[in-house]
């Protein structure tokens, strides 16, 4: 079995693992292994010393991103000696892993449900369960939908595409290094006063790998418009123009294609409006979002795949 076709065949088949099974419990997940690893690592952290925090969270990147990387080495060693097929399914198994295409459209589906019912207490509980880590408490109906569909346009980036595209580049090492870094992020990549220069190194890294799948998710969203009853046009136009406005570099991308393609404006209060003056969003809008999701994954897998076989076959 080629190079090429394994790719593909491993990428779709990780994405049909993760719609079938979802995500396992925690003690059997790579991403709670490398939360628990980096927790260990910040219990040995230096404290009143900005240049040694800073040094240290260097040293969690660069330790948490080889450990990650050469797991992902070391399977495909053990699993180069097993029957093709067999090899090839635990692959895309451990990448599936890695990908949260049914956590989060299952996640947006239950906020959506909530709403429908005119279940705002239980629609705000669940948006801060799964999808957001903003206060909730005073969110209106149509505010609570807006900040789920950001949670989508943003996750299918960094939670899929990245995945994706990081397999595409470099298989299992790259992809389980990515999804280290992107750990690291999550968990100390905060500007308050005991993560602030301990954070900084996992934070900017992050944004350096997230840089172009985020702009790659925006594109995508873009380009799955026309098949979701979405605009095309308005995607691009409200992208091109507005995906500056959030703090984070990358964020904003994917967020505003899918305020354009969907047109609804998306706030976030005190921070950031995409696609000011568009109507406010409703769960048909949470469901379009949903709809979008899959289908820009799923153009994103065949980018990746064909772009795999150029780069292999040059």
């Amino acid at each position: 079995m080629t190079y090429v076709p394994r790719v593909a065949l491993v990428m779709v088949i990780a994405l049909l693992f993760d719609m079938l099974l979802g995500d396992p419990p925690n003690r059997f997940h790579p991403t709670a292994w490398m939360g628990s690893l980096i927790g260990v690592l910040k219990r040995f952290r230096p404290y009143g010393n900005r240049l040694a925090e800073f040094m240290y969270g260097l040293f969690i990147v660069c330790i948490g991103c080889g450990l990650a990387a050469g797991a992902g080495w070391m399977i495909l060693v053990l699993t180069s000696s097993l029957p093709a097929w067999s090899g090839l399914l635990i692959e895309a198994l451990l990448l599936s892993l890695t990908i949260s295409l049914r956590g989060l459209d299952r996640a947006a589906g239950e906020v959506q449900t909530a709403l429908e019912k005119h279940n705002l207490p239980e629609g705000r509980r669940l948006l801060a369960w799964h999808l957001v880590s903003r206060e909730t408490a005073q969110l209106n109906e149509s505010q609570v939908a807006a900040a789920a569909i950001e949670s989508v346009a943003e996750n299918a980036s960094d939670g899929i595409i990245a995945p994706l595209f990081f397999f595409a580049l470099g298989g299992l090492p790259a992809v389980f290094a990515y999804r280290f870094a992107n750990t690291a992020d999550s968990m100390l990549g905060y500007r308050d006063p005991e993560r602030e220069w301990l954070g900084k190194i996992p934070a900017r890294f992050d944004d350096v790998l997230n840089f172009i799948p985020a702009r790659l998710a925006g594109l995508f969203i873009v380009l799955s418009a026309p098949f979701c009853g979405a605009s095309l046009g308005r995607a691009w136009n409200v992208m091109w123009r507005e995906a500056h406005r959030t703090a984070s570099p990358n964020a904003g991308v994917p967020m505003s294609a899918m305020a354009g393609a969907l047109g609804v404006e998306l706030e976030k209060v005190g921070h950031y409006q995409l696609g000011q003056g568009l109507r406010f969003p409703n769960t048909h809008g949470l469901l379009r979002a949903r709809r979008l999701l899959y289908v820009s994954v799923w153009m994103a897998a065949l980018v990746f795949l064909l772009w795999s076989r150029y780069v292999r076959s040059g």
